[in-house]
């Protein structure tokens, strides 16, 4: 089962700020889908979870959303 986090209206670095709070009860494995609207998040994610070792399996954008799916390392 993946957990969400609606990250939409937030702005840089709210986003990877509640992603991180997100991730830190789940178990190693476990998929966080965040879903925001801040374009700049795109790059966030893809240099949050290369910092972090959490796996981004999905960096998507769908009518000004952006969804990203991480998996917890």
């Amino acid at each position: 089962m993946a957990h969400q986090l609606d990250a939409r209206g937030l702005r840089c670095p709210m986003p990877i700020l509640k992603a991180r709070q997100a991730l830190k009860p789940l178990s190693a494995g476990e998929i966080l889908h965040v879903i925001c609207t801040d374009p700049t998040s795109v790059d966030d994610f893809k240099a949050f979870a290369k910092q972090t070792g959490h796996e981004l399996l999905k960096c998507s954008e769908l009518n000004g959303e952006f969804h990203f799916s991480l998996k917890k390392a």
